[in-house]
């Protein structure tokens, strides 16, 4: 009997499970509770749920943070997200269709939520933000949204967003009338700085580590405001912890820099994701991949998969910023970059052109006379010079030349004769053109082999659209 009565018990357990899980499908969504695992940590850092939190995310990482405020004010971090799919390259985003996603500092508020995502749930990051008008960048819709797949998105799995989503709302609901999200390149370490030093965007991302440093020193969320085309916090006036903190990275920098740490650029095929996430996708293909992260989502695969298959390429740059050479890394982790670098061959130094020996010219007496000479079948006119006292101008012609002078034109006058009889005979040297044998360049082929989730397709690229089952 008691046995049964176990059974039983399991049963209706395991009903009530996959009831849960299909009634957080649908329209529901918006319910989503946060994981009981997850309250467990809370409680053991000493957070709730009704705290404000803060988000952080890092493309070279590919990794996303969940902060949440404690008891005594200050923020700390509460979950490490490995992403599974963000798209573009570093940067900031610029135009609507260059498949970027956002850097800089954001604010989600409720009206941002979205419960009915074609992609589980997701929130708009709200950009573009004051910032980026003020640039006059274009874009819409750039989401947080489950479904690994992103064309200008950050894509984590269906339980990640669900998660992330739920711990918003909770924040939302118990007063934080925004929830701060700062974008970041890779994380503001002075080796990271000191690798991209003379890529384009180092200004830029100076400017955003400006609010990171505020942050990670104070544990407190800056406040953001914009002018002058730069991100300005808390005013512009840095807390003496902040500035110390600065000018010690600042000389960690130069210190490496002067160690020989190379400076680099990173280049992506078409994003990344985390390396959990890649050795799945590896070792088991998309569709596995799919399934386990895209569960409640809708089926639109893995975006771009083939440009996962490898890291990214690493672009050697010499001091003016200038490529010097060109690698490809097995992945963004910092080892594989250094590890490329150092197995590449050594580029040899550009030797000078050896100096062409001309030969000694004699000097030239004082000019009087410039004679055209014309050799037949050579395409130069080599300007002589003679002097009328060394060579009379009349000898130095050809003989039949100055015979030819003394006769007449015909249909002319004798004024003039001579010069028209010199010019005739010049004239009738044909100089051969130079035959050239150069093709027009081909138009760039297009690779057809190329796989892309229907996410690359408009409008769905840019849009979290209302989910149609």
């Amino acid at each position: 009997m008691a046995l049964k009565q176990l059974a039983l018990v399991a049963f209706v357990a395991l009903t009530l499970a996959a009831c849960e899980e299909e009634r957080y499908r649908g329209s529901a969504r918006h319910n989503i509770p946060i994981p009981s695992a997850t309250y467990a940590l809370m409680s053991e850092k000493g957070m709730s749920k009704d705290q404000p939190i803060l988000i952080r995310s890092y493309k070279k990482e590919s990794e996303l943070e969940v902060w949440k405020r404690k008891a005594d004010g200050q923020y700390a971090l509460l979950k490490t997200y490995p992403m599974c799919r963000w798209s573009g390259q570093l940067g900031p985003k610029k135009r609507e269709g260059d498949r970027m996603a956002p850097e800089g500092f954001y604010a989600i508020t409720p009206q941002q939520m979205n419960p009915n995502s074609a992609y589980y749930v997701s929130f708009n990051m709200g950009y573009p933000n004051a910032y980026d008008r003020s640039l006059g960048r274009t874009g819409a819709h750039l989401m947080v949204h489950g479904a690994c797949s992103s064309a200008g998105c950050y894509s984590m799995t269906d339980d990640q967003i669900g998660e992330i989503y739920a711990l918003v709302r909770e924040a939302q609901n118990a007063g934080q009338r925004a929830v701060q999200m700062q974008a970041f390149p890779f994380r503001m370490t002075a080796k990271n700085l000191a690798q991209h030093r003379l890529d384009p965007n180092i200004a830029f991302w100076k400017n955003l580590k400006e609010g990171s440093d505020y942050f990670e020193v104070t544990h407190d969320e800056p406040a953001v405001s914009v002018a002058g085309g730069r991100y300005v916090f808390n005013g512009g006036a840095a807390p003496a912890a902040v500035a110390q903190k600065q000018r010690q990275d600042a000389s960690e920098v130069a210190s490496l820099v002067a160690k020989g740490t190379p400076a680099i650029q990173l280049v992506y095929d078409d994003g990344d994701q985390h390396s959990s996430f890649k050795q799945t996708l590896m070792s088991g293909g998309s569709a596995a991949l799919n399934r386990s992260a895209s569960w409640a989502s809708r089926d639109v695969g893995i975006s771009r998969e083939d440009a996962l298959a490898a890291g990214p390429r690493v672009v050697v740059l010499d001091d003016r910023g200038k490529a010097r050479e060109t690698v490809r890394a097995a992945s963004a982790e910092d080892s594989a970059v250094m590890a490329a670098i150092a197995a590449a061959p050594p580029v040899e130094a550009a030797k000078p052109e050896p100096a062409r020996s001309e030969p000694a010219r004699p000097a030239a007496a004082p000019a009087t006379t410039q004679i055209a000479r014309i050799q037949p079948g050579k395409a130069e006119q080599a300007p002589v010079l003679a002097s009328a006292s060394s060579m009379p101008v009349e000898e130095s012609k050809p003989f039949l030349q100055r015979a030819l002078s003394f006769m007449p034109m015909f249909g002319s006058s004798s004024s003039g004769s001579e010069g028209q009889a010199t010019a005739s005979a010049e004239a009738s040297v044909v100089v051969p053109a130079t035959q050239t044998n150069i093709r027009a360049p081909l138009p760039p082929r297009r690779a057809t082999n190329l796989r892309t989730s229907k996410l690359d397709e408009s409008p769905a690229a840019y849009a979290s659209q209302p989910a149609t089952r």
